[in-house]
Parts: C-alpha cells; sequence; structure tokens
C-alpha cells in the first residue's frame, strides 16, 4: 500500500468494512467538511441499488443524501449512473433490471463531475470485495479514475477484525489509502472507546474523526466531528 498523503486528496473513494456501516452518511459528511473550509465539494454513487420510482424516474435516498450535500449540486443522472430497483448486491440488481455496466459510462459521469468542483467523493458499494458487476470490481473503477480510499469502519462487535481485512485487501491489491472514518453504528458496543484506540494503533493511516451514534442523523452537523488533514 502506498504511503498515506499529508493532505486530503483532491478526489478519493469511500469504501466500508461491509455493508450498513454509515459510508453514505461519512460521504455527506466530508461534503459539508470540505464545503466548509471554502472548496466546490460534489458526491458520487456510481452504481446504487435499492431505488424508488418518482416522477423524475428511480432515485435512490443514499444518492439523493449526496446530491443535497454538493455544492454545486449536479444532475442526478452524474451523481448515480446507475439506479437500480431492488435492494441487493448490484450484480444481481443489474441482472434483475436486464442492464450491462460500463465502465466507460462511469468514467465519463465522473469527469463531468470533476469539471464541476475542486473535490469530488465517490461512494463505493458494500464493503470493498463487492462487486459493482459479473465483470467489473471496485478495484477496476477506482484504478480506472486513479483514486485514493477512505475507509468507514462501522464501529460495532467485530470491527478490528473487518477493518484490518479491509486494510490487507487494500493492500494487496496496490491501492492507496488516505484515511479512515469511524462511524458509531452500535451505540450500545462495549469498550468502543479501547476499540478505537487499537484501530489507531493498527490502521496505517490517519483517523480523520469519529461520528457519534445519532437516532436522526444531520450529516452538516456530523461534519464538525471530522478532522481533516490541510
Amino acid at each position: 500500500m502506498q504511503t498515506s498523503p499529508a493532505h486530503v486528496p483532491p478526489y478519493f473513494y469511500v469504501t466500508g468494512t461491509d455493508t450498513g456501516v454509515g459510508k453514505s452518511l461519512v460521504s455527506a459528511a466530508l461534503l459539508h467538511a470540505l464545503r466548509a473550509r471554502g472548496v466546490r465539494a460534489v458526491g458520487m454513487k456510481p452504481v446504487a441499488s435499492g431505488c424508488e420510482r418518482t416522477a423524475d424516474g428511480w432515485r435512490n435516498e443514499d444518492a439523493l443524501l449526496l446530491q443535497a450535500a454538493s455544492d454545486p449540486r449536479p444532475v442526478y443522472g452524474d451523481i448515480n449512473p446507475y439506479a437500480l430497483r431492488a435492494p441487493v448486491a448490484p450484480e444481481l440488481a443489474l441482472r434483475d433490471d436486464g442492464v450491462e455496466l460500463s465502465l466507460a459510462a462511469l468514467v465519463a459521469a465522473y469527469a463531468r463531475l470533476a469539471a464541476q468542483a475542486e473535490r469530488v467523493v465517490v461512494e463505493g458499494v458494500g464493503g470493498w470485495m463487492a462487486p459493482l458487476s459479473d465483470t467489473l470490481d471496485q478495484l477496476d473503477l477506482v484504478r480506472a479514475l486513479r483514486l485514493p480510499v477512505v475507509l468507514v469502519v462501522g464501529l460495532r462487535l467485530g470491527c478490528i477484525n473487518h477493518a484490518r481485512l479491509t486494510v490487507r485487501a487494500l493492500q494487496a491489491d496496490g491501492v492507496q489509502l488516505a484515511g479512515w472514518v469511524a462511524n458509531e453504528v452500535d451505540p450500545a458496543m462495549a469498550r468502543i472507546d479501547d476499540n478505537v484506540a487499537i484501530l489507531r494503533d493498527r490502521l496505517p493511516a490517519p483517523c480523520w474523526g469519529r461520528l457519534p451514534h445519532a437516532a436522526t442523523p444531520d450529516p452538516a452537523l456530523l461534519a464538525r466531528h471530522l478532522v481533516l488533514p490541510d
């Protein structure tokens, strides 16, 4: 794994230790934190499964959260080029919808976003090893876009193991880990501070912050808990 930079990279990819660890919430909070620095920052959710039909077409809750946190606010189709109906693994959702994922289409949408802003936060699917389709892994997209990775660690029982395994996978793939964010998904977790201390000691990248658990989380408020490198 490449050495972590001592600054926030202009573009990065957010992955997680598993599904349900708060990647979208952290990504939106990161957008608010970047915007608080006076920079134009937009989000992207290249592939989203689990969408609802609206008057404007299929829409995904997580992608809408990123759109709302973006400034400027890009068109939805660039933020979420593939909006899939079923709330299942993208590979299965693509098959159900009869859609073939195009890496070129994702790269083109990303280029349009990057042309509008100084920072782009790209949110992945599930955990790092979850495939995008039957022919593409998340690694393929990260390589095509040349993005470093920010890891979201969901603080719950087993998070140390999941975080270290994810880091090993990133290392094996030759991906740069820019930083990681701890997200308190289980407020009843025993010895949560001790677990965070172990993670800080064992993960080979700086911690960008720890988001407290909230019944109705507000990304703009949670952004205050992020401490991004200069």
